[in-house]
């Protein structure tokens, strides 16, 4: 049995939540007053990354703490995507699901005693309960509940219908409150990967009208957006209401974030550029918050840049764990937490050797109009920022504290910056068995292209 200082922890995780959709990120035209609250009494890390810019890579490396190479889910299948006459190269195939073999977070706090979890979108293989979690409601396959699945009857595995028009984040958190309440005696921890923001869009109809009403402000204008994001907060704070009267409050650590970059058509993320399936900042910086009361002094702001990676690590030491995964790929970010001590210097690493077809050509700010995703990897090293293409070895480098835009290339004006970071991609790809795509695509037309990339942009 665990002594009762064990704490209970519940990790929340947005679908597509862009970094500035919230209050407390700066966004005037979404209303968020239960996650501005919690970001109060938290610590806030506004240099936050997700391990990827897509939903199921991202979810993964966050449940196996592991980077992608060591584990092949790049991406949401299949790697190929995009006309095959536009692609310069054969992309690595894709893994769908995460391997048996590995300690995943639901495992191991489930091995040191926790009754375990999850309530929403899984995404990484079609069970949980076979990677560590006791409960599972609406976790599958699946990366979004299907059309017109935010309202019962709903078209989401593990999850039963509610009465008509029930509305589907209401439902995953009356589930995650019976789970509180049901375990509120011994230590557990719930994870809450909604489905919202995810598209379909699609909000409650009196929000939808509250929003319509209300004047949009530098690309963020979505009313129906708007009203999922609303929900969302809502029923965060309904969560931790729930968890404050139980008595549960400050024996229970909360994580908060976002499982990559919002859509920027959808919302625009100014001053980061691109959005969701991008490696530049708008794809894989996300809001993050993590609050423990008494323990963790509140209203903090913390500019090192941290990775989802880092909660299977810090978790693992702040409930002491036994048993363990000591191969893990993030960094404990305890003696920052507790001590306010400043992180060991580290770089930070994406891998994706795969293509991802643009959204929205004029919208997206990607490399080309064409793929929102190009093969290629990147480093963060400090305040630097360096991109790598596979297709034609092309190196962009971005000096983040005075272009947070990424617009201008500075890799010809600082080639020792750019060698030192190419070197060291190079030696972390090695290091983790990175795969490179080197075969050329038999069926690729530059000519083709070309044209492509002009008429998508007329």
């Amino acid at each position: 049995m665990l002594a009762p200082s064990k704490p209970n922890v519940i990790l929340i995780n947005v679908d597509d939540l862009g970094w500035r959709d919230l209050g407390f990120m700066g966004s005037d035209y979404y209303e968020t007053p239960n996650l501005d609250k919690l970001s109060q009494d938290g610590i806030v890390f506004t240099n936050a990354y997700a391990g990827a810019s897509n939903c199921a890579p991202s979810r993964a490396n966050m449940i196996s703490g592991k980077y992608g190479p060591r584990h092949g889910v790049y991406t949401v299948s299949p790697s190929d995507r995009g006309n095959s006459k536009t692609r310069q190269l054969i992309p690595t195939k894709n893994n769908d699901t995460l391997a048996d073999s590995l300690f995943t977070l639901g495992e191991m706090f489930h091995a040191n005693g926790y009754t375990t979890g999850t309530f929403g979108k899984w995404h990484v293989s079609d069970d949980p309960t076979l990677m560590g979690f006791d409960v599972n409601v609406g976790g599958n396959h699946k990366g979004n509940p299907g059309k017109g699945g935010y309202f019962s009857p709903y078209n989401v595995e593990h999850l039963e219908d509610g009465p008509e028009g029930e509305y589907l984040t209401d439902r995953l958190t009356d589930e995650a409150i019976r789970f509180v309440k049901t375990n509120q005696e011994k230590p557990f921890f719930l994870y809450l990967p909604f489905y919202t923001v995810h598209s379909p869009l699609m909000g409650k109809p009196a929000l939808v009208e509250k929003y319509q009403s209300k004047e949009g402000l530098g690309g963020q204008d979505n009313a129906v957006y708007a009203a999922m994001v609303a929900s969302m907060d809502e029923n965060v704070g309904r969560l931790l209401k729930a968890v404050a009267d139980l008595g549960l409050e400050e024996n229970t650590i909360i994580l908060f974030t976002s499982d990559n970059g919002g859509i920027r058509k959808t919302s625009n993320q100014y001053p980061l550029r691109a959005g969701k399936g991008s490696y530049y900042e708008g794809g894989i910086r996300v809001p993050m918050v993590i609050k423990y009361p008494n323990k963790i002094k509140a209203g903090q702001k913390v500019d090192q840049p941290v990775m989802q990676m880092d909660f299977f690590p810090t978790l693992q030491s702040i409930i002491g764990a036994e048993k363990t995964n000591p191969n893990l790929d993030g960094q404990d970010l305890s003696p920052l937490l507790f001590d306010g001590k400043s992180l060991a210097e580290r770089d930070l690493f994406w891998h994706f050797p795969i293509y991802l077809e643009a959204y929205s050509p004029k919208d997206d700010q990607a490399k080309d109009p064409l793929f929102r995703t190009r093969p290629g990897s990147v480093i963060r090293s400090g305040k630097w920022k360096l991109h790598e293409y596979f297709e034609d070895g092309g190196l962009e480098l971005y000096n983040l504290e005075e272009d947070l835009t990424e617009q201008h290339n500075v890799a010809e004006q600082f080639p020792e910056v750019t060698t030192a970071l190419f070197t060291k991609l190079q030696e972390w790809r090695k290091a983790t068995g990175a795969p490179l795509p080197t075969e050329r695509n038999p069926a690729y037309d530059a000519l083709f292209e070309k044209n492509q990339q002009a008429k998508v942009m007329q």
